[in-house]
């Protein structure tokens, strides 16, 4: 993420949930280094009700639309159910993870946006929620009912992303929703100018995927349900395509 693009401690001794690519560490690397050198306020800011700029706002706006289209695809009663917020943030899924009443671990690539999350989150889910920062795809973290990945992928490439989602589907019951940039015209354009003309105080370059090689990767790194689309939010600066694997 999650400044301008579309969007986004570690554990003792952290198992990874399956084995990864290189590439998927050094992005992972990459990630957390923006967020915690770089772009910490600017997503305290925007993840806030502070005033922001109007660029900043169609972020802000497609932020909250896409957190609610997520939110739809699971049920509205989570009692008893464990969610995974993979990538949470500054924490405004988690918070709504559990007031739907799931038992969330949220974890984040960054400690410093694990600490605001856990300060805005209200006292009365406290005990639902386990805060934690590091790799989303930790095997440590357990199994799940259901998991939440918004903007946490969008930097990686397919073969990564199908390597995560074939690690989470082993760990999860039912349902994963995640997002990734959508192949588009003017993503692409953006992608090559960030290849072109990379500056280090921008995200890293997120990587734009169309659904059909998508989920052709997905499959041959051993996803075994379907990968499919679900609806794409556009707002200023924001697109950002949902998606979910369901058995």
């Amino acid at each position: 993420m999650r400044d301008l693009a579309p969007f986004p401690s570690q554990p003792a001794a952290p198992e990874p949930a399956t084995k990864v690519r290189p590439g998927y560490d050094a992005t992972r690397d990459r990630v957390e280094t923006y967020f915690d050198k770089t772009a910490t306020k600017t997503w305290e800011r925007l993840t806030s009700d502070a005033p922001v700029s109007k660029i900043r706002e169609t972020v802000r706006r497609g932020r909250d639309q896409m957190r609610a289209l997520m939110l739809s695809r699971l049920p509205a009663d989570l009692s008893g159910q464990r969610v995974l917020d993979a990538g949470c943030g500054a924490g405004q899924m988690t918070a709504e993870l559990a007031a739907r009443g799931a038992e969330v671990t949220a974890i984040d690539i960054s400690p410093q946006l694990v600490d605001i999350a856990e300060l805005r989150l209200p006292p009365e889910y406290r005990k639902q929620v386990t805060f934690t920062s590091g790799d989303m795809l930790s095997a440590s973290l357990g199994s799940f009912d259901h998991v939440v990945a918004m903007d946490s992928l969008i930097y990686y490439d397919a073969a990564d992303i199908g390597t995560a989602l074939a690690g989470l589907e082993k760990r999860t019951n039912r349902t994963i929703v995640f997002t990734v940039a959508p192949r588009t015209r003017m993503l692409m354009a953006m992608w090559y100018a960030g290849k072109l003309f990379p500056r280090s105080d921008r995200s890293p370059v997120m990587v734009p995927h169309a659904h059909q090689p998508l989920a052709q990767a997905a499959r041959a790194q051993g996803v075994r349900g379907l990968v499919r689309p679900v609806e794409r939010v556009s707002s200023g600066f924001y697109i950002s395509q949902a998606m979910e694997v369901r058995a």
